[in-house]
């Protein structure tokens, strides 16, 4: 394979490289992604869950989705709270599966994959990156490896420093949890500067907690809690997924000559939330379009495109602050079951993923004060 040249290479098989991939292979570049793991299927590190805004863009398979119109959030006392959004809803997702369809699309488009092929190393030569020891040539890099890449670690380009790290079980369906809503949990104690979860999902349970880094989780102890509060009997989970979530937002230097991040590895996560794939598949569409127009027609330089586009998370990042403090987080939560100003702010955290300085974000929440 030494000396091949490929317009792109995009390290990362996850949702930002496939949909970058496939992107740019349907545009007509020569596109090869590379993965570190062997059979990526195997090895998802997300919860899955799907917002309207994605799903209506993405249209996945029925068969690999569950439609959830509800959250339910509990308190550290037990105390719930339902949100609602008329025509707003969640997808649980068969997330192996939903990622094996977004690769074959990539590969349908034309895009090869090569399993097993970790990015070691590359160097500017000219107008090309030399990959792995010059064992791969391409005009254009893309770094969507993950929280902690490897692309931007070796060109020193700006890394994720702040944290968040979730571990998941999943269990088999329980016919006596409420199907109709996901099940979010703010403990102070269990999951220090992030929540808990339980999502009634596709052919599957999935009861995860999370934390700010460096706090420690317990899983075992976030499952009782469970079977207490909602008066379940848990069986064995069949399996347990982990991974790093960042929250720090956007990281500087995201892009160089020829070379840019996208996912996980640029930042484009909810600091608050830690939602990432609406913004993973949407701007790594976007990122594999621009790049087919700035190689075939001389278009703009990638992320001067792509810029105007990214994600503003400046208020996420100030309530990600105060959640990262334990005496601010008990008093948000104490007035989030008691005031109704900030339980409509919870309603926009949740239904409003374009943003909560939009006009419609404001206009709903002066919607849900007044009316009540």
């Amino acid at each position: 394979m030494r000396g091949m040249t490929q317009d792109l290479i995009v390290v990362g098989a996850g949702f930002a490289g496939s949909a970058c991939a496939r992107n740019a292979a349907a545009h007509g570049l020569r596109t090869m992604i590379l993965e570190r793991n062997s059979w990526p299927a195997r090895r998802v590190h997300t919860t899955g869950i799907l917002v309207r805004e994605l799903a209506e863009q993405w249209d996945p398979p029925a068969r690999l989705t569950r439609r959830i119109e509800n959250v339910r959030l509990y308190g550290p006392g037990g105390r719930s709270l339902d949100l609602h959004s008329p025509g707003y809803y969640f997808l649980a997702t068969d997330t192996e599966a939903l990622s094996e369809w977004h690769r074959r699309q990539a590969i349908d488009a034309g895009a090869a994959l090569r399993f097993g092929c970790p990015f070691r190393n590359g160097r500017e030569a000219g107008d090309v990156h030399l990959i792995n020891d010059g064992d791969l040539r391409t005009r254009y890099l893309v770094g969507a490896d993950g929280a902690r890449s490897s692309v931007a670690a070796h060109f020193g380009m700006g890394r994720n420093r702040q944290f968040l790290f979730g571990v998941e079980a999943e269990l088999p369906p329980l016919p006596e949890l409420d199907p109709s809503a996901l099940h979010v949990f703010i403990d102070g104690e269990l999951a220090p500067g992030y929540i808990g979860w339980v999502v009634p999902g596709v052919n599957t349970t999935q009861i995860g907690v999370g934390s700010r880094l460096p706090s420690q989780l317990d899983l075992r102890a976030f499952m009782g809690r469970v079977e207490t509060l909602l008066k379940l009997a848990l069986p064995r989970h069949t399996a347990i997924r982990s991974g790093a979530i960042p929250c720090g937002g956007i990281v500087p230097d995201w892009h160089g000559p020829n070379l840019l991040l996208l996912g996980d590895a640029a930042g484009t996560v909810s600091p608050l939330t830690g939602g990432g794939i609406h913004p993973a598949v949407h701007l790594g569409g976007m990122a594999g379009q621009v790049i087919a127009d700035h190689l075939l027609c001389r278009g703009p330089e990638p992320h001067l495109a792509l810029a105007p586009h990214l994600p503003v998370y400046g208020i996420k990042l100030l309530l990600r602050a105060a959640f990262d403090h334990l005496p601010a987080k008990e008093l948000l939560t104490r007035l989030l079951f008691s005031s109704l100003p900030f339980r409509a702010l919870a309603h926009l955290v949740f239904f409003h993923q374009r943003g909560l300085l939009t006009t419609a974000a404001w206009r709903d929440l002066m919607e849900l004060v007044q009316g009540t």
